[in-house]
Order: C-alpha cells, then structure tokens, then sequence
C-alpha cells in the first residue's frame, strides 16, 4: 500500500510537534558562548548542552550528537545515531578503517541538512563555512519530546561575508520503536537575493552504519513509497519517503526519510547502495536532465525547507514498513489535537 505524509498531516506535525502554545521555554540560551545550563527532567527526551554540542537522550540513555562546532566539519550536524536499545544505526563517526566504508568521512557524519551550490559557495564538500551564532534549548511540557532551535550564519569561502541567515528549530519525538527528528528551517537573504543551484548534493542527508548499507550484502536494503527498491531503482525518483533498513544485532533496524510536502517542490531521491541518501528538492537538471533551474529568493523574502527522518528498531522488517510509521504519526496527532 502507498502512503505518505499529506500536506495536512505534515501541517499537524510541525504545527503540534514544534508550535505547541502549551510548551513552555525554559532555557538554555547561547549566543556564541553558551550563557546557560541545559536542564534534562525525568522524562523519556532530553538534551544536554555543551560546549560545542547537544546531546539527545531518549529512556535515559544518549541516543545522538548535535555537533554545531567543529574544526574539521564547518556545518551542523547529526552523528552517532543510535537505536533505543543502543544499536549504532549511522554510519560510525568518524569511520573506522576497516570496519566501515571511509569514503566521504567528513562530508557523511551521519544526519546533515547542506547545500553544494548556494550562491556559488559550497557547504556540502566544507569548502565554505556555516557558523552557528545562537543555539536555544527548549523545554517542553510533554515528556516525549524534546526541541532546539538555533541560527546559522551561511559564510562565504573567504568568510568575509555573510552570505544568508537560516532559523532552525528542531523536535526531537519518541516513539515505541524509536525516535522522530522534525526539522523546519527558514533562509533569509543577507544583502543579495539568493540563488540555491542545480546539482545532487543538495538537500537533507544521512549515511547508514555500514552494516545497513546494500553493499555490504548483510540484508540491508532501501524502499521508497513508490515501492522501488535499492539505489538502481530509487536514485533520481521523486518519493514521498525512503527507508533504508536491514537486519542488524538480530534486530530489523534504520532510517526513514521524509520530505515536507509543503516545500516548494517535490523532492528527489539521491540513494546510494553504499549506505547513503538525500531528499533534494532543487535538482531539476541533475536527476531529470532537463534544463537546470535554479531557485532564486529574493531580499525581503525567505524560503521554508521542511524535513523528518525516524530512527527504528523493531524486531522483524514487516514492523518498519514506512505505512506503519505513517499510522503511528496519525495516531500521535490524534491524541493529541
């Protein structure tokens, strides 16, 4: 059966997981330094704050890093994504020679939102930097959830420039097999209008642990709504969601990507057998061969991306199918209008 998000549940999602009027901020402000301690309640999401990261932990046990400063990757990101149950489910950061797959080690640590062409400046390959000028911890009233939001200054290479502004808010949201990461972001010009080119390595990313990953032929494989199966089948195909699972610690383990259905185009799929997928809405030219066109946005206005990956663990592969985790979101949103 095909399912998806749909405009209105995606809506419901961002509306409720991130807006909720009942939540309440309490705090962990930074701007540049961190200017305050994070708190983590008794409850099934946290996040600790440090120096240079947030750490998410879900049934008290650390489940991933928010990495927003570091001397080697010049962008924000996730890494060491890892099951309820402890499992390593993104690829290991940095990669192990011998264990993992080394390609792309610093360009694939795990779960990262990147762009390959945005006004000429390359963040995706770390040749430009994305600073991260304010970090904010949120609270909540709910004990499934947690969220952060924080501002990223887009550097130009010489970083002599600030090139564009982008308001991120996170959601982290438990869930019986796993977790949810909700993420919408807005990009507002700085001086100049902006212009997001036409390439592959745009978009929202994630890099399977090396055991997930098709080319390992251990049982991993990927799945889109449309049915298709692995990269042959999936790559430069649009899709509502991509799963990318397999068997994995005699569990059946992964990631689910979804992309907004709000965004401003449907997004293509860049999936790769090595262990590797994007949801990029801008590559026109890239997965279609038609005539690139690029997305302009002008000074005054802003662009909205929205985007969500689950992170699961069930005991067989039938418990992961993107439908059931389409039934879970409806479920969650139900209860909770």
């Amino acid at each position: 059966m095909r399912l998806g998000l749909s405009k209105q549940l995606w809506n419901c999602l961002i509306l409720f997981a991130a807006f909720c009027s009942t939540m309440t901020q309490a705090t962990c402000v930074f701007s540049a330094q961190i200017a305050a301690e994070s708190h983590v309640s008794e409850k099934k999401v946290g996040i600790q704050a440090q120096e240079s990261e947030l750490r998410v932990q879900v049934e008290g046990n650390q489940v991933a890093r928010f990495v927003f400063k570091d001397p080697v990757i010049s962008r924000p990101y996730f890494c060491d994504l890892k099951s309820l149950q402890g499992l390593q489910l993104s690829r290991t950061h940095p990669p192990v020679p011998g264990l993992d797959k080394t390609d792309h080690a610093t360009m694939h640590p795990g779960l990262w939102l990147a762009f390959g062409d945005l006004c000429g400046q390359d963040y995706w390959r770390l040749k430009a930097k994305v600073r991260t000028s304010r970090v904010r911890v949120l609270d909540t009233m709910r004990a499934d959830e947690a969220r952060f939001e924080l501002v990223n200054e887009y550097l130009s290479s010489t970083e002599t420039q600030v090139v564009c502004t982008e308001r991120a808010q996170y959601v982290v949201r438990w869930l019986p097999y796993g977790y949810m990461i909700v993420l919408q972001s807005t990009f507002m010009p700085h001086e100049s209008p902006l212009e997001f080119g036409d390439q592959e390595e745009m978009g929202l990313g994630i890099r399977l642990a090396t055991p997930l990953a098709v080319d390992s032929q251990l049982g991993g494989r990927i799945l889109d709504s449309s049915g298709r199966r692995n990269g042959a089948e999936v790559w430069g195909k649009t899709a509502q969601w991509c799963d990318y699972s397999g068997p994995l610690g005699g569990h059946w383990c992964g990631m689910t990507i979804f992309s907004s259905p709000t965004n401003f185009r449907a997004s293509w799929t860049h999936a790769r057998d090595y262990g590797f997928v994007a949801v990029n809405p801008f590559g026109i030219q890239a997965f279609t061969k038609q005539a690139a066109v690029p997305l302009r946005v002008a000074v005054g206005d802003s662009l909205q991306l929205g985007f969500a990956v689950v992170i699961h663990q069930t005991e067989i592969e039938s418990g992961t199918e993107p439908a059931e985790i389409y039934t879970t979101f409806q479920e969650l949103l139900s209860k909770n209008q």
